[in-house]
C-alpha cells in the first residue's frame, strides 16, 4: 500500500515540478495566464447563471447517455455476430 502512495504522489509532484519549469517559457506564461483568466470568467458567469449552468449540465448527461447507448449497443451486436461465428465453427 506504500508503494501505492509512493508512486502517486512521485507523478502529481513531477507534474508540478514539470509545469513550473514549463513557465520559465514566456509564451507558456501567456497560455497560462490567459487560461487561468478564462477559467475564471466561465466559472463567474455559470455562478452568476445557475439555471443556464443546470441546463449545460443537464445537456451534457444527456449526450454522455446517448453516446453510452449507441455504443453498447454496436458491441452488443458485434458480440453478436462473433457468437454467431463461433458457432458456425464449433457445429
Amino acid at each position: 500500500m506504500n508503494g501505492k502512495r509512493t508512486f502517486w504522489s512521485s507523478i502529481i509532484v513531477g507534474a508540478c515540478i514539470g509545469g513550473l519549469l514549463s513557465l520559465l517559457n514566456q509564451d507558456a506564461r501567456r497560455y497560462s495566464k490567459e487560461m487561468v483568466q478564462k477559467t475564471g470568467e466561465t466559472v463567474t458567469h455559470y455562478a452568476k447563471n445557475p439555471d443556464e449552468t443546470v441546463r449545460v449540465v443537464k445537456d451534457g448527461v444527456q449526450s454522455f447517455n446517448q453516446i453510452v447507448s449507441q455504443n453498447s449497443q454496436s458491441a452488443l451486436s458485434a458480440l453478436d455476430q462473433v457468437e454467431t461465428t463461433v458457432n458456425k465453427f464449433l457445429e
